[in-house]
């Protein structure tokens, strides 16, 4: 094979190459596209197979759906504004200031990532509800479910990625744009009006977009501490579980939808415009001394990690109550004779192992097969692989039970393992295929040419070439989709059995029964598994960092 025949042979229409770009595309079109559509088809049918809008027309029988839709708005909205004015003020704490203690703040922010969102609203419930710590220890009247209990659960759910958001986007502000600044007599209140707020301008629309989608579709909150105030995932979760009407749980499935793929949408141009802006400066910020300023952020941190902290910390102490909130000496009986076992337990490590090791696999198969294809089929293959992003967990699980419950597949796949793993890895597909194009991204092209064109087959140019720059993305991968596994409750809610349960579906069973302090046990179980899954993978990458310098 001479050079210029050779020149990016990985390119060629190989018979591998094809597999690897079909393979994973195949798995998409039946696990997170088949669902999808067969949400859409049974909103517009009866009972019969027949079409007709009458499922609409349903929706304004009921004077509830509207004032749900009205509340889901509303709520988003709200935790929106209030979650962008705390997360660019931990986000200028932690990257514009000389506040002691960040590692500190990072490592609170954290909390809510390890956990289901339910575990905040479980949390606010024991501290504050009519029965909670604070009215036993005072005496004080607190009342937490509502608008403004949803509010709050909502909000620290989402203000860690806020955060990561906007620090993404204050590390790429140039720091030439200060110094200039400086030079011309502005201080540091002027310097934030005119250099950092219009630097994160698209951050700040991006992560507004987010929070408001996840906002808008979360059901875990609502559950725990929405009381009276319904919101439209509840509705769906009535719909489905309550009265098995499946055609108005599709019908409010795709009203759920459709603001979620307009604010997905608008916040992937966002983020777009965002990553196309200025590149990384070449130096380091480091802000100048300005105690009023590290005081009034700090001030800030405080009060807004405080009730994080505090929430997830009274679910860890709940979980040791013997009898919550009558009998609140400590015990381990919780977890030594769980309600069910561990088997909730292990049965979430179980699937989320799955998901993680199958997921990985298919999307970096997905990535590496894209390397090669024309911009056209690149294009279209992305849409439709960063699709799940603005996708409802709860639209995609109730896609599964129309689509898999019954059919050719539903023997191997109806009430089994795999099919909650396919839910949570398509739920996710979309940050770990990002993940992995990033990281395929650092690959040469040269490399993969040599590889061939010394007679490299492409196992040879995957193994050789590819996979060594991939693996910190591969290694992420894997963690991130392991970790939201064990933390989804939406996408997952339509699938247990009662002979399959999750961990997360235990936590809310158990809250809605009344054992508080059984969920809370449950719940810690998850946030350990989660934390231990994030100190392995940060080990790895560590090991993996380590291993090149040596090499």
């Amino acid at each position: 094979m001479n050079a210029v025949a050779a020149t990016h042979a990985f390119a060629r229409p190989r018979l591998g190459g094809i597999v690897l770009l079909a393979v994973p595309l195949a798995f998409l079109c039946l696990f997170f596209l088949h669902p999808l559509l067969s949400v859409l088809w049974r909103s517009v049918t009866d009972a019969q197979g027949h079409i007709t809008f009458s499922n609409y027309a349903r929706l304004f029988d009921d004077p509830g759906l509207p004032r749900a839709a009205l509340h889901s708005l509303a709520i988003g909205l709200s935790t929106t504004l209030v979650t962008l004015v705390f997360g660019l003020a931990l986000a200028m704490a932690l990257h514009r200031s000389q506040l002691p203690g960040k590692p500190l703040i990072r490592a609170v922010l954290l909390l809510p990532m390890l956990a289901p969102s339910l575990v905040l609203g479980l949390g606010l419930v024991c501290l504050l509800g009519r029965n909670g710590l604070v009215h036993r220890l005072t005496g004080w009247p607190t009342d937490i479910y509502g608008f403004w209990g949803l509010l709050i659960a909502n909000a620290l759910y989402s203000l860690p990625q806020v955060v990561i958001v906007l620090s993404a986007a204050l590390e790429r502000t140039p720091v030439r744009h200060y110094d200039a600044a400086a030079s011309l007599g502005a201080g540091h209140w002027r310097q934030f009006l005119d250099v950092t707020l219009p630097q994160l301008r698209f951050a700040l629309a991006a992560a507004g977009f987010l929070v408001f989608t996840e906002t808008l579709t979360d059901f875990g909150s609502a559950v725990v501490v929405g009381g009276n105030y319904r919101v439209l995932a509840m509705e769906i979760y009535s719909e489905v579980v309550g009265q098995l009407d499946f055609s108005m749980g599709a019908t409010l499935g795709v009203l759920l939808l459709l603001p979620a793929l307009l604010s997905a949408w608008l916040g992937r141009l966002a983020k777009r415009r965002q990553d196309g802006g200025e590149a990384v400066a070449g130096r380091t910020f480091s802000p100048a001394r300005h105690p009023m300023r590290d005081v009034v952020l700090g001030i800030v941190a405080v009060v807004t990690l405080l009730p994080m902290f505090a929430t997830v910390a009274t679910v860890a102490y709940v979980s040791l109550v013997r009898l919550w909130p009558y009998d609140r000496s400590l015990t381990f009986a919780h977890y030594l004779g769980m309600h069910d076992g561990f088997a909730p337990v292990a049965t979430s490590l179980g699937v989320s192992l799955l998901a993680a090791g199958v997921g990985v696999a298919l999307i970096f198969a997905l990535a590496a097969g894209l390397r090669s294809a024309p911009p056209r089929v690149v294009r279209a293959v992305q849409f439709l692989a960063t699709l799940p992003a603005a996708v409802p967990g709860m639209v995609l699980g109730l896609g599964y039970v129309l689509a898999f419950n019954h059919g050719p597949l539903s023997a191997w796949l109806y009430g089994s393992a795999a099919i909650i793993a396919a839910c949570c890895f398509y739920h996710y597909h979309a940050q770990a295929f990002l993940t992995m194009q990033a990281g395929m991204r650092r690959v040469p092209g040269a490399l993969e040419d040599v590889v061939s064109s010394l007679g490299g087959r492409t196992r040879h140019v995957l193994r050789d070439a590819i996979l060594p720059f991939a693996a910190p993305a591969t290694i992420a991968g894997f963690f991130y989709l392991f970790m939201r596994s064990m933390v989804t409750l939406s996408g997952v809610i339509f699938l247990v059995t009662p002979s399959l349960g999750l961990a997360s579906v235990s936590v809310m069973r158990l809250d809605e029964n009344g054992f508080l302090a059984q969920a809370a046990a449950y719940a810690m179980c998850v946030v350990l598994a989660a934390a231990l899954a994030l100190g392995a993978m940060r080990l790895a990458l560590h090991l993996l960092k380590d291993r090149r310098h040596v090499a």
